[in-house]
């Protein structure tokens, strides 16, 4: 009887670590009240970062791109994510991202939060109902803080992240 109540209880334990935690956005990351949650996408990748020179004529970090995977619950591949910014799903599905608001992540060390709004933009499927996203739990991401200097010019830095993707719909 124990070892059936010990086996029992991992997997209750198992359980209630692979499902995501409450989390607190800031109010102007909130989706519109008619928007309801349909999945939560985790994500690893990079940020591709490209040494320029800005408006000012200096050199700095510029972003360039995501790339990443993106995941179900159990850690299978579901999807990619690229420049645009789109989210494809292994369907075909495809939806097209434009910024709505951001704000910065709890820690100074990772990128953004954000808010996006959607559009489909490939056959129905997994992603093509989705309206906005909410990148949160970002760790990493952040551009380098040197290594941009006259010889580096044009070169890039990918650097390591992780975020969720929460998924909204209208329906």
């Amino acid at each position: 009887m124990i070892k059936s109540i010990s086996a029992l209880s991992c997997v209750v334990l198992l359980g209630a670590c692979a499902t995501p935690a409450h989390v607190e956005v800031p109010a102007n990351l909130k989706p519109g009240a008619r928007e309801s949650l349909l999945m939560i996408v985790p994500a690893k990748g990079v940020q591709v970062y490209e040494c320029r020179l800005d408006k000012g004529a200096a050199l700095q970090w510029t972003f360039v791109a995501p790339e990443a995977a993106l995941f179900d619950g159990r850690g299978n591949t579901i999807g990619q994510h690229g420049a645009g910014p789109y989210w494809q799903a292994t369907d075909g599905s495809r939806i097209v991202g434009a910024l709505k608001q951001r704000a910065d992540a709890p820690d100074p060390a990772a990128i953004a939060w954000l808010l996006l709004s959607t559009t489909s933009n490939g056959p129905d499927g997994a992603f093509s109902n989705v309206s906005s996203i909410q990148r949160v739990n970002t760790v990493g991401g952040v551009a380098p803080a040197t290594g941009c200097v006259t010889d580096s010019t044009g070169k890039t830095a990918r650097i390591p992240y992780t975020a969720d993707y929460y998924f909204f719909t209208n329906r």
